[in-house]
C-alpha cells in the first residue's frame, strides 16, 4: 500500500489493543490507539481516519455516542465505523446499526473474519 489506510482501535482492554494494532500494522495499515472514549473523539478530530473500531462500553464517551460524533460530523463522514462489542443481544446489534455503524462484530471474535471487515470497510 503506497497510502496508507489509517485505523483507529477504541478498546479498555489493552490486550485487545496490543493485538489489533500488531496485526494491523503487520498488513499495513496507519494503526491509532484510544484507551477510552474522550481519548478517540481527540484522534478523530485530528486524523483522517479510513475505520474505527469502536468497542461500546469504555469508560467516559461510550462508543455509541462516538459513532454518533463521526456520523454527523459532515468532515468525518470517509470514516466507517465497525463496533467490536460484548454486547450480542439482537437488540444491541439493531442499536449499533441504528447510531450508524458500518459493521458490527460481537466478542469473542475471529481476527480473520474482523481483518475482512476493516479491508473491505477501508476500500
Amino acid at each position: 500500500m503506497s497510502n496508507p489506510k489509517s485505523v483507529l482501535i477504541a478498546d479498555d482492554e489493552p490486550n485487545i489493543l496490543l493485538s489489533l494494532e500488531f496485526l494491523m500494522r503487520k498488513k499495513g495499515y496507519e494503526v491509532f490507539i484510544a484507551r477510552n472514549g474522550s481519548e478517540a473523539i481527540e484522534i478523530i478530530k485530528k486524523e483522517k481516519l479510513d475505520v474505527a473500531v469502536l468497542d461500546i462500553m469504555m469508560p467516559d464517551v461510550d462508543g455509541y455516542q462516538i459513532c454518533k460524533y463521526i456520523k454527523e460530523t459532515e468532515s468525518y463522514a470517509q470514516c466507517k465505523v465497525l463496533f467490536l462489542s460484548a454486547k450480542s443481544k439482537e437488540a444491541d446489534i439493531e442499536k449499533g446499526f441504528a447510531m450508524g455503524a458500518d459493521a458490527y462484530l460481537t466478542k469473542p471474535f475471529s481476527t480473520k473474519e474482523l481483518m475482512q471487515r476493516v479491508l473491505e470497510l477501508s476500500q
